[in-house]
């Protein structure tokens, strides 16, 4: 097999010690001359690590991307400003079995580099890593809030209050009256009910009822507790959302380009971009950006058969946001709005997921073209669809007259059924509760 790089170093990564296979050219092409040495995780003998390499005359070096033990050591030899690092999937670089220890897997890493059989992973920059870590947490901070919701409400269950049977949001201004004054020892349901704001005090005699149950003081303790966690969450978010915001600046026209797509808000284009780093440069066709997100089908074929397949594994965060976008849609009177209503009347209903994520992939192939192009999405409208169709139909039926009168027949055409007006209001828009 031709040899790519002379001079490569394999690395086989662990949280306190790595392994380094380096192989430069030997005697023969067959026969390379093999070095291993293995260092400390800690910073200072990473430098010796990269000194080591350069020392060497390595200036190719590739390591699994092991879990975020490999970012020190990627680190370590980009700043040497010569070594080229490879970070590759670990599951495109799987050594043979019964063959594991972390030489062995540090001398194959090397051998697959060495004759360029590896792909590498997408390495953000520092901008686009700093404005990753934020969205991610902010994630992460954002299910934490909610699972203290819900454990609010199951505290709350167990007391036989059933505030949010009756308020459609537990924790809106009246469902927080109601707990807190709870916790403070009322238990009249009537004047629970009677904290309630809004339209909601239209439903006093049902909230009086909910509100009637058995709540006992070792209940308030967890829900004080519950609404503590929930509210520092809530703090936590709010701090973390001006660090996404600056983090967020130096994209500042790209999160706002983004935002012309239906369904992307700017916490949603703030994901893109820090998941994506902004540029497509890195994926020549949108069918592979969808691919890498784990929004496109996978491939299963045997025998000249192809076998149907989910959606295949990829960035969860990207998958997520767009999922979320996509659900969005529904609500809006856009070309994605109408189509996602056309993917639930043909998939029928109980199929909502599924056409969330297929408008998913459409709003993912949106989002390469507005960023590639550099240009703002422009919409065709919810009627995009009627208005093909219609073309279609009258080339249709003009392209048979033409054949028939070729045949010597004289067709005169009549609409013998009127077409649904253009202003007909569409169908009602589709709600994630549905699914």
């Amino acid at each position: 097999m031709e040899i790519v790089h002379s001079a490569v170093a394999g690395i086989d990564v662990h949280k306190k010690q790595v392994t380094v296979t380096v192989l430069t050219p030997g005697p023969s092409a067959a026969e390379p001359v093999v070095t291993v040495r293995v260092f400390r995780t800690f910073w200072k003998p990473l430098q010796q690590l990269a000194a080591w390499l350069v020392g060497l005359g390595v200036r190719d070096a590739a390591m699994e991307a092991t879990g975020v033990y490999w970012w020190p050591v990627y680190h370590a030899l980009v700043a040497t400003g010569v070594i080229e690092v490879c970070v590759c999937n670990a599951a495109h670089m799987r050594n043979l079995p019964d063959r594991k220890t972390d030489v062995r897997d540090s001398r194959w890493t090397a051998e697959l580099h060495q004759c360029g059989l590896l792909r590498p992973s997408f390495i953000p920059t520092q901008a686009v890593a700093g404005l990753r870590q934020r969205t991610r947490y902010r994630k992460t901070l954002i299910q934490a809030r909610t699972a203290e919701g819900q454990r609010l409400a199951k505290v709350l269950e167990d007391a036989g209050i059933k505030i949010d049977a009756v308020a459609s949001q537990l924790l809106g201004a009246s469902g927080r009256a109601m707990i807190e004054a709870l916790i403070a020892g009322e238990r009249a349901p009537q004047a629970l009910a009677g904290l309630a704001k809004g339209l909601l005090r239209h439903k006093l005699d049902e909230l009086a009822m909910a509100c009637d149950g058995c709540f006992t003081d070792a209940h308030a303790q967890m829900c004080r507790l519950h609404l503590a966690a929930y509210d520092r969450l809530t703090a936590q978010i709010t701090q973390l959302d001006v660090l996404v915001e600056a983090a967020a600046e130096p994209f500042g026209q790209l999160v706002v380009r983004l935002q012309t797509i239906p369904g992307i808000g700017p916490r949603t284009a703030q994901v893109i971009i820090a998941e994506t780093g902004g540029d497509m440069a890195r994926f020549p066709t949108p069918g592979q950006l969808a691919a890498w997100a784990g929004l496109a089908p996978g491939n299963r074929e045997s025998a000249g058969k192809r076998r149907k397949i989910g959606t295949r594994k990829g960035n969860t965060h990207l998958k997520t946001a767009l999922t979320e976008a996509a659900w969005a849609t529904a609500r809006t009177h856009t070309r994605p709005g109408a189509r996602f209503r056309r993917l639930i009347h043909r998939f029928g209903r109980g199929n909502e997921k599924r056409a969330a994520i297929a408008i998913a992939h459409t709003l993912l192939r949106i989002v390469w073209a507005v960023l590639t192009h550099e240009q703002d999405y422009r919409e065709d409208g919810d009627d995009f669809y009627d208005r093909r169709a219609r073309r279609n139909r009258e080339h249709l039926a003009a392209r048979h007259q033409q054949a028939l009168q070729r045949l010597g027949y004289q067709v005169t055409l009549e609409l013998i059924q009127a077409e649904h007006s253009d202003t007909e209001p569409p169908p009602p828009p589709l709600t994630p509760a549905t699914a």
